[in-house]
């Protein structure tokens, strides 16, 4: 009974804070400047791609700033190689079963990496997350300018993340010389991980496409939630913040986006573009601030950043696009699940857990 009761508190447990206003401010200044470049410039339906290379300031946050640039570099090659992979599926009309196909594969290859190099957060959730985005929406812009947007966004990131060492200048002789092969034991978990992904991400992505959903990439991103876990409580816990978040923040999002009686008229005329795409900024500052504190508060931001960048990048009914987000999240979480249910590692020791301390004090 006492491990059940342990269980249930941990749903809304809000962990201690540890300086996530420094890591949000990071990110979010991250995501503002090439957002508010091409808000100026008058492309806010780019903004997406920026968007996807900014998140590259979400990895590495309380490592030292060597370390953290280093796995930066690293999550940058994720984020990139996702947005590359998109955008030429979005350019070719590659859709359907060639998305879920590709980023199934890419899911499981982009977990080795991140394990490889012990990337945190772990696992390729938001270098599939990028693909998938970045293949649903058509591309305005030749290929070439949609991944130089997203790779100047990286850039950026990189350099803010670093900047702090102007200031500290600290230091830590061998700190970035972290990353070993897999080998024996570790090298097995890794290929386990992997196929879990693999799995996960098909099932919920062939699913999607059956049903007739215009977005099965969601279903595949909510499904690689729980595989993200350090064991299988916190798997499960995942899934269900997964759910219980987005369906959250999917009522902040139709507040924004549905006409109705909660925000002024002019909310919805000629300002209406530049609002979402300061909301977006805005929004992803409040995702990082709880981001490891209470994943399930961190989706009630997250959500709205996703649906508004892609309803800046491709206009659609905001009623379908809710809906079909709540659908797409339900049935991937559950799938997530339930492989990590069922297809379980054989090994006290994981992956995810191993280093999650290595990353050295907060550098500010």
């Amino acid at each position: 009974m006492k491990p059940v009761l342990r269980q249930l508190r941990a749903f809304h447990r809000l962990e201690p804070a540890n300086n996530d206003h420094l890591a949000a401010l990071r990110v979010a200044l991250s995501v503002a400047v090439p957002s508010l470049v091409l808000l100026g410039l008058g492309r806010p339906d780019l903004i997406i791609y920026a968007v996807f290379g900014a998140l590259t300031g979400m990895y590495g946050r309380a490592e030292s700033h060597q370390l953290r640039l280093r796995h930066q570099s690293q999550a940058a090659l994720v984020l990139l190689g996702g947005v590359a992979t998109g955008v030429f599926l979005s350019v070719s009309h590659l859709q359907s079963w060639w998305l879920v196909g590709v980023e199934a594969l890419l899911a499981g290859a982009g977990s080795v990496f991140a394990d490889r190099v012990r990337l945190r957060p772990n696992g390729p959730f938001f270098g599939i997350l990028a693909l998938g985005a970045c293949a649903s929406v058509p591309t305005a812009v030749p290929w070439f300018v949609a991944l130089l947007i997203a790779a100047a966004a990286a850039a950026f990131s990189l350099a803010v993340g670093f900047g702090g060492w102007v200031r500290a200048r600290v230091w830590q002789p061998g700190a970035a010389r972290d990353a070993r092969p897999l080998r024996g034991n570790a090298r097995r978990l890794a290929a386990v991980h992997a196929a879990r992904y693999v799995l996960a991400t098909g099932v919920a992505g062939s699913i999607g496409v059956l049903s007739g959903s215009g977005h099965p990439h969601w279903a595949m991103a909510a499904a690689a939630v729980p595989l993200a876990g350090a064991d299988l409580p916190s798997s499960v816990r995942r899934g269900i913040h997964r759910i219980v978040g987005t369906l959250l923040g999917l009522a902040v999002t139709a507040v924004v986006l549905v006409p109705g009686p909660w925000l002024p008229a002019e909310f919805y005329g000629v300002h209406h573009v530049a609002m979402l795409a300061i909301l977006v900024i805005v929004f992803q500052f409040t995702t990082e601030l709880f981001m490891t504190r209470h994943y399930g508060l961190a989706m009630v931001s997250f959500t709205p950043v996703i649906l508004l960048m892609t309803q800046l990048a491709a206009p659609a009914s905001p009623g379908v696009l809710i809906t079909e987000r709540a659908l797409e999240t339900f049935v991937g979480a559950v799938v997530g699940i339930l492989v990590v249910v069922t297809v379980r590692r054989r090994s006290g020791t994981t992956l995810i857990g191993r280093g999650a301390a290595s990353g050295g004090a907060q550098a500010r």
